[in-house]
């Protein structure tokens, strides 16, 4: 075995070791000068009796951490004054995880709010909230759920995440571009845009995290409610695919393990940390009979973009002459996620079925209006994988699990849609509606004009409503025999506090598919 390839599992195993033996290493006590919860705390991955507590520690500017562990307390308790701790426990910090810390929290009770904090020395982080996931065979009467996507730091401010903590939600579910790669911006219009740094290795990773978690409305958000989180491309790079990155670098794979374990050190994620170039982010969750989670990666498994530019990887526009798209080979998931999503649809007992993934799944072919017969697609998308596409399709079919939802981002717009068999022919009792789809808009990053939105929609007749000219979030109000849906919009993504409004609402009831508008 060569020596750079064994030197990389041997570094993997030892992370491996690491991540699971950190709550239980003594570190160090340290009583520091400086206050060490910068980046705030977070809580993820709800179960029943468990939930993931998160923070990491970092110095303050021009004080270096030493290269060895730091001792943390942790609290849980019932109320947001610590006079009922029903958990507590200590755990370390560990350099070769950037000092980061994640602590699955266990024997808690079903269907309750808890808050929780750290502490390192004198040092207390800040109070936040979180709460466990309904027992199995609960039927709660609701669910808040807020989602969001895409939050380039250059883009704006994070009034979004401002208005999901006074959401006061259940539950956050974040699809993917927390971090982009590159930055900062010469200029903010886009067309004067010029890329400055770009992160390639773990140490830029981290900084761009650690930048992207100073913001205070963000960690407020993290603070208001637990989150579930998947990741699409720019937590590494644009565009990657698997193994391939748009600049065919035969080094990719290394700043992917990088980028990887960054956002693992960053998130209060229940995942397990072996080799760091491959992370299993598909998970799923269960919100007692109300709701389950089909938590996707349509990243790390997919096949390489169809007909990219000459010379690199990545996403194109493409017309009927690149025949590689329609490939029946060609998946998005891989083989073994569509194997579990089928098995999850097979098994799910829930009311509703949410799909949590990246990009938008309904077709939305490029023809312009004064030229109909010019049909393109984007590559990037589930478009660019329309066999990949059919075989979900088919298996929701098969399955026929309850009220299927799919739920987006990436594309910076918001979309209401439906998803057919068959795209090209309207909806009908030959071809049903099989699963309602909601995508939501950017946090903060940049979009295309709304002019060319409304040819999108014009074009694509499962497609009911587009806006790509309002930055925001998306809020669901889920209930055993409707789920209501609102696109909130900014009124300015440049200011922190910017109002929001309700752009537009729509409901889908128990047993009825389809987008209404309400």
């Amino acid at each position: 075995m060569p020596a750079s390839r064994r030197d990389f599992l041997f570094s993997a195993a030892r992370l491996a070791a690491l991540a699971a033996s950190a709550i239980h290493a003594p570190g160090i006590l340290a009583r520091p000068s400086w206050y060490p919860f910068q980046l705030g705390v977070a809580s993820g991955s709800p179960l029943p009796h468990a939930v993931v507590l998160w923070t990491r520690i970092l110095a303050s500017p021009g004080d270096a951490l030493p290269p060895t562990p730091l001792a943390l307390r942790w609290e849980v308790a019932q109320d947001e004054g610590f006079h009922r701790i029903v958990a507590s426990g200590t755990a370390s910090a560990l350099p070769e995880l950037a000092h980061s810390v994640h602590v699955d929290v266990t024997g808690l009770e079903p269907d309750r709010w808890y808050w929780y904090r750290f502490m390192l020395g004198d040092a207390v982080s800040p109070v936040a909230r979180t709460r466990t996931a309904p027992a199995p065979d609960a039927l709660p009467a609701s669910l808040r759920l807020a989602y969001a996507s895409c939050q380039n730091w250059e883009h704006g401010a994070y009034a979004a995440h401002r208005h999901i903590a006074a959401a006061a939600p259940d539950l956050v579910v974040f699809l993917g571009d927390y971090i982009y790669e590159r930055g900062p911006y010469s200029a903010m219009h886009p067309a004067a845009a010029r890329h400055g740094f770009e992160s390639m290795t773990l140490a830029d990773y981290r900084a761009r995290h650690a930048q992207y978690k100073s913001d205070a409305l963000l960690q407020a958000a993290h603070h208001a409610a637990p989150w579930i989180l998947t990741w699409d491309d720019h937590e590494v790079v644009n565009d990657y695919a698997d193994d391939r990155d748009f600049r065919l670098d035969p080094a990719f794979m290394a700043r992917r393990a990088a980028a990887y374990q960054a956002f693992y050190e960053h998130m209060p994620l229940r995942l397990s940390m072996g080799n760091p170039a491959h992370l299993r982010m598909y998970q799923r969750y269960d919100w007692g009979r109300l709701a389950r989670f089909h938590v996707l990666d349509d990243r790390q498994y997919r096949s390489p973009q169809v007909c990219p530019q000459p010379g690199h990887g990545g996403a194109n526009v493409v017309g009927a002459a690149c025949a590689e798209r329609i490939d029946a080979q060609r998946t998005m998931l891989g083989a073994e996620q569509e194997a579990w999503l089928s098995e999850g649809f097979a098994s799910a007992s829930a009311r509703w079925n949410i799909l949590a993934q990246q990009t938008l799944m309904t077709q939305c072919s490029h023809a312009a209006m004064d030229k109909a017969d010019d049909v393109r697609f984007w590559t990037d998308g589930w478009d660019g994988y329309p066999a990949a596409r059919a075989r979900l399709l088919a298996d929701v079919a098969r399955r026929r699990p309850s009220n299927p939802l799919v739920i987006s981002g990436d594309v910076h717009s918001f979309y209401a849609g439906d998803l057919v068999r068959d795209f090209d022919r309207p909806a009908s009792d030959d071809n049903p509606i099989i699963a309602t789809e909601f995508c939501g808009t950017s946090v903060t990053s940049h979009s295309h004009p709304q002019a060319r939105t409304e040819q999108y929609v014009a074009a694509n007749t499962h497609l009911h409503y587009g806006r790509s000219d309002r930055r925001g979030f998306v809020l669901m109000e889920i209930a055993p025999e409707r789920a209501s849906v609102l696109f909130q919009a900014l009124d300015d993504a440049q200011r922190a506090d910017s109002s929001v409004e309700t752009l537009a609402r729509f409901l889908v009831e128990d047993g009825r598919p389809g987008v209404r508008a309400v």
